[in-house]
């Protein structure tokens, strides 16, 4: 049996994220934001002395991901983030819910993000 990997189901669409407590951030004059994540662990301080890895990593969004980031509170699916980008940027942002399904994998894959329960 095949699975089905279409993260556009509608299933995916009302999935809720939100940030994580601990995630540093901050936006800039412009309203671009940033990302900060603490490199810790025994193989980030094995590589920040041997190699000079930073112990900080700044994470820069472009500006639908700044403009999603503090939108993230827990409450709002992800079919209605997509309705506020749209919105927000019209055209410029479609093909809009496969890039934020792309968006929120990728924000995922890094835990940058967790989901709510529904």
């Amino acid at each position: 049996m095949k699975k089905n990997k279409n993260v556009l189901s509608e299933n995916y669409l009302e999935k809720i994220p939100q940030r994580p407590e601990g995630l540093d951030w901050s936006a800039d004059d412009a309203g671009i934001v940033t990302l900060q994540v603490h490199n810790t662990g025994f193989v980030n301080r094995l590589a920040q002395k041997l190699f000079k890895k930073p112990p900080i990593s700044y994470i820069h969004l472009d500006a639908i991901g700044s403009f999603v980031w503090p939108l993230l509170d827990g409450e709002k699916n992800i079919l209605e983030l997509g309705q506020l980008v749209e919105e927000r940027f019209g055209d410029e942002a479609q093909p809009l819910y496969e890039r934020l399904a792309k968006y929120f994998q990728i924000l995922d894959s890094y835990h940058f993000i967790r989901w709510a329960q529904m």
